[in-house]
């Protein structure tokens, strides 16, 4: 009697153990699915703000173009660099296609500022360069927040034991921001 109850107690204890590990890992693949889907929405929140500013540039283009036929040259550029954006699929080729845009946008703004005051104080131009500037700045917003969602998943995969875990269930860590070569220094515009 007494080796058949000590068999229900180590039964018993070996369930509870095998609960608790099963518990542990249904929490952190639920925690970690969490982490990635914030990470994927914030992610689609860049893509929003990006996807805003390149609309926009048709725009500016538009209402510049008749006013720089010389200039031709960076309209070209802002046009291949938008094209790019759209056919953009993955994230790093949406980055990639960002970062050309984005140069080019600001050569075209510099441009406009330096070369055509007149433009520059046309209404229309004047409204399409503050709502560009405000998508740089909400790119910008939006880059620091994903920035921080991947560090905080990140952060979770390398955590002991949840490496473990998220190793078993197959979470990757995600790839973030990273500046171009270069992107330290100054650009070097000039309308020659």
């Amino acid at each position: 009697m007494k080796k058949s109850k000590t068999g229900w107690i180590i039964l018993g204890v070996v369930a509870v153990i095998i609960i608790a590990i099963g518990g542990y890992f249904v929490t952190t693949y639920n925690s970690l699915a969490r982490a990635e889907n914030n990470v994927d929405a914030t992610w689609s929140q860049v893509e929003n703000v990006m996807q805003r500013r390149a609309d926009l540039i048709p725009n500016l283009v538009s209402s510049v173009q008749g006013s720089m036929d010389h200039e031709s040259e960076i309209i070209q550029t802002i046009t291949e660099a938008r094209k790019s954006y759209d056919d953009a699929t993955t994230p790093e080729e949406q980055i990639a296609a960002n970062d050309q845009l984005e140069q080019s946008v600001g050569t075209l703004v510099n441009v406009i500022q330096e070369s055509y005051p007149e433009l520059s104080s046309n209404e229309n131009v004047k409204t399409l360069m503050t709502q560009l500037e405000g998508s740089e700045n909400r790119i910008s917003v939006e880059r620091k927040n994903y920035i921080d969602e991947v560090q905080t998943y990140n952060q979770q995969l390398v955590a002991f034991p949840k490496n473990i875990v998220a190793g078993l269930l197959g979470f990757d860590k995600k790839a973030n921001f990273a500046a171009e070569e270069g992107a330290d220094q100054a650009p070097d515009v000039s309308f020659n």
